[in-house]
């Protein structure tokens, strides 16, 4: 994991630099088909994780294509840190994670409280927790848990909504909402 404040010049970070004169617009959804439309050329996700330390802050798409390197490099932030095993994360799940936090236009990166989960993490949270499905998109690498500090649940809830590519649910007791890339709906208080 590249921590860019840590590190001198990379191509990644060069091309970060770029892309932040040219990110001008919000971007939208299309309906279920879930893709990130209006965003110009160029589509970044910032997200800390409290539970490894980790910063990402990645430009994983440029005009009309994913990179490659970007992509691997959020399967490895998003991994279960419990087992540190990692699977591909769906690319339309990372477009809903950044268009959500292009549409409440907040400066701090989401914290990613879940992403992927192996089957053994989400057995043992789903003994602890009502609120666990038994087959989450989460074990598929279509799902993530996320906040913001600047944000209210419901105001990241609506974000998600917003996008309208998949699931998203509201946990406000547990100050998180939950984003997917599977049919469209919505739940939670």
């Amino acid at each position: 994991m590249t921590d860019f404040s840590a590190t001198g010049f990379t191509r990644r970070g060069v091309l970060a630099a770029f892309a932040a004169t040219l990110v001008t617009a919000a971007p939208t959804f299309s309906n279920a088909a879930g893709f990130l439309r209006g965003a110009g050329d160029i589509r970044r996700l910032r997200m800390v994780s409290p539970r490894t330390g980790e910063r990402l802050d990645t430009i994983y798409w440029i005009e009309g294509n994913y990179i490659p390197e970007a992509m691997k490099e959020i399967n490895l932030f998003m991994r279960d840190w419990r087992t540190n095993q990692a699977r591909s994360i769906d690319p339309r799940t990372v477009d809903i994670i950044a268009a959500s936090h292009n549409l409440l236009a907040a400066n701090e990166p989401y914290t990613l409280l879940s992403g992927y989960r192996s089957p053994q993490t989400n057995a043992m949270l789903r003994a602890r927790s009502r609120g666990v499905a038994k087959n989450s998109r989460h074990m598929i690498g279509e799902a993530a848990d996320l906040r913001l500090g600047s944000r209210s649940v419901d105001q990241i809830y609506r974000a998600g909504l917003a996008c309208g590519g998949g699931g998203v649910g509201r946990y406000s007791g547990s100050n998180f909402v939950h984003m997917d890339c599977g049919p469209v709906r919505s739940w939670g208080r």
